[in-house]
This record gives C-alpha cells, structure tokens and sequence, in this order.
C-alpha cells in the first residue's frame, strides 16, 4: 500500500467577475509554499482556478487574472473547494455579491467535496448554494447581519476570524483567508507546517482576538478629534483599569459632562456602552480561546466579579459566560493570561 503514488490534493477556487484577487492569490500562495515545504514523497496541492468561462477575469482591484479552466469542466471531487467572495459598497452600505454561476455550481460540486471553505463574502455564495444550513459561520463582520437575514438556517457569528462546522469552513474579512488556509494545512499535515509557513510569510499562526479587535472600534464613528481616538485605543489596551467616566473625562482634561457629550458625538455611543462592548469581546475571546476559570477571566476584561460577567452576557447575548464557551470554545487552543491574575496558588 506505500508503493502507491498518492495524488496531490485537489483544491478548486471557482471565480467571477469583480472577485477580490487577494482571495484567491492569498490562499493559493499558502497551498504553495506548503508544497514546496513538504517532504519529498508527500504529495502537496493542486490549485485549480476555474470560471464560468476562460480567459481573463477581472478583480475588484483591477488586476485580470487569467483563467484556464471552467466551471464545466470542474465536475470532479474535489478535496477543497475554496470560494472567494466580493463586497460592493452601496448607498445603504456593504453589499455582497452573489454570483449565479459559481452558486449553481457550487450546488452540484459542494456536496461531493471533501471539504468546503468561504473566505470574507464567500460566505454568501456558499449560503445562496444551501451549503451552510445548519452550520455556524462567519463572514466580514459588515455582512453579517446580512447574511442572518438572507439565511435564517445559518447560524452566523460575526466575531471569529474563522469558524470550523463539520466540513464546512468560513473566514472574516479578505486577510483572513490565509488564516483560513493555514488552518487547512495545519489540518491536512500538522502544526509544526502551517507554523513554518507562517514564520515564512510574516504570519500569526493563530491570529489573536477576533473581529471584535477590528468590529468594535469600526462599528462605531471615528470622529475627527485626535484625543478622542487616541483614548479609544488606550481603553482597548487597558480593559482591567478603571474606565469609568470620571476617569476617561481625567485623561484627556476635560469635565465629565462635557466628555460625555463630545465622546457621543464623535463614535455615536456612550463610554459606558463602548467600554462594555469591548470588555464583551475580551471576555468572549479568552472563553474561546483559553480554560481560564471565570474569575479570572471577568478580572482580566475589567469586569471585576464573575457576577457582572454574567449580568453583561445575559443582558447582550443572552446566554452565560459557561454556555458560551461550550458551545464557541476552539478545541486546543490555550491562549496565555497575564501573569498579574494568576493568585498565589496557580489559579484563577
């Protein structure tokens, strides 16, 4: 049985007009380089970028790619189909585009493929496809509320930078696809790899935080005051301090009702709500991405009590703090907590 050649693993992009070249360029620079890292005698990936017809396919930034293969022709069984997305910015805001062609196909190839993985809008192609029902995903957290819309069936969570549900693998935003390919390698053929090619190419192997460290600050106004989103900064960087109003409108020299006010104007919310979303989104990280007990875990995102902790999931998700991490914690990860909430006893 070793005698016999292994065939590389076959990894199909199917493409459309206005695709974001970094992609489909991304992840196939990853699947390369992994290739060419391998050992000898164990086969790599074969990448495949096929469109509804041949020939040069425009991107959304401009640059043709050239296609030789078609969608027709891509009737195969592939190991990986990985689907690209395209987002439109429209009056009322982020649009994703949904192409017809690659949705029919994908209803016909996505069944039979080992595996299937949308990166940032790819998402929506995937949903329209009906592949995503029943599984969790994500997708750039400015599509997200549009795809739980669109497709009731999915269970959308727009923070994780990627999502794993059975075969089924989606991504954030457009970077966020080599995470996801590093994922797949490291799937496919360890970690000790993926991280190797992610020393290579400048990468996190694991990328940390979520979309939370971009949504958050992007969901809100930026203001044209300098100070102001200067502090901004500062809270994400100090959770565990005391950012109560008082202390805020301190800071930056000004008197607590007039901070208030001009903090408003500027991002659209309160420093209350800010500072309580983004203590939110520290809390969901490390229920995910660590085993920390509560305690520690509500002292580290500025909670305080583990009674709080509660109060603020229940409040905005609806669930607790224990629920959450059963049902979103990442299987091996262990991400570090500052030593500084660790108690003479080595716990939390």
């Amino acid at each position: 049985m070793d005698d016999v050649p292994r065939l590389p693993h076959l990894v199909v992009i199917p493409v459309f007009p206005g695709v974001n070249a970094l992609d489909v360029t991304g992840p196939a620079e990853v699947l390369a380089l992994a290739g060419r890292l391998l050992p000898p005698g164990r086969p790599g990936y074969e990448v495949r970028v096929c469109a509804e017809r041949a020939g040069p396919v425009e991107t959304f930034s401009g640059v043709p790619l050239y296609v030789s293969g078609t969608l027709a022709e891509a009737r195969v069984r592939p190991d990986t189909v990985l689907v690209p997305g395209r987002v439109d910015l429209g009056p009322d805001g982020p649009v994703p585009r949904v192409d017809p062609a690659v949705v029919a196909w994908l209803r016909e190839a996505g069944p039979r493929a080992g595996r299937v993985a949308s990166v940032c809008a790819g998402a929506h192609v995937t949903a329209a496809a009906g592949l995503l029902d029943g599984h969790r995903a994500t997708t750039h957290w400015a599509t997200a509320e549009r795809l739980a819309a669109d497709h009731p069936a999915v269970e959308v969570d727009a923070d994780p930078v990627f999502v794993r549900s059975g075969r089924m693998w989606t991504s954030a935003g457009l970077t966020t696809s080599m995470d996801l390919t590093l994922a797949l390698v490291a799937e496919d053929h360890g970690d000790d790899l993926a991280l190797e090619i992610a020393r290579i190419m400048v990468m996190y192997l694991q990328r940390p935080g979520g979309q939370s460290q971009f949504s958050v600050p992007l969901a809100h106004r930026a203001g044209g005051r300098a100070d102001l989103r200067g502090l901004r900064g500062w809270i994400g960087e100090h959770l565990d301090d005391d950012l109560s109003v008082p202390a805020l409108a301190g800071r930056l020299a000004m008197s607590e009702r007039n901070f208030a006010r001009v903090f408003r104007a500027e991002t659209g919310t309160t420093p209350g709500t800010y500072v309580e979303e983004l203590r939110l989104e520290a809390a969901r990280r490390l229920l995910e991405r660590s085993d920390h007990p509560l305690p520690g875990v509500a002292r580290a995102c500025g909670f305080g009590s583990v009674e709080t902790l509660h109060r603020v999931f229940r409040d905005r998700l609806s669930t607790t703090p224990g629920e959450y991490r059963r049902r979103f914690r990442i299987p091996g990860s262990g991400e570090p907590i500052d030593s500084q909430f660790i108690d003479m006893e080595g716990t939390l």
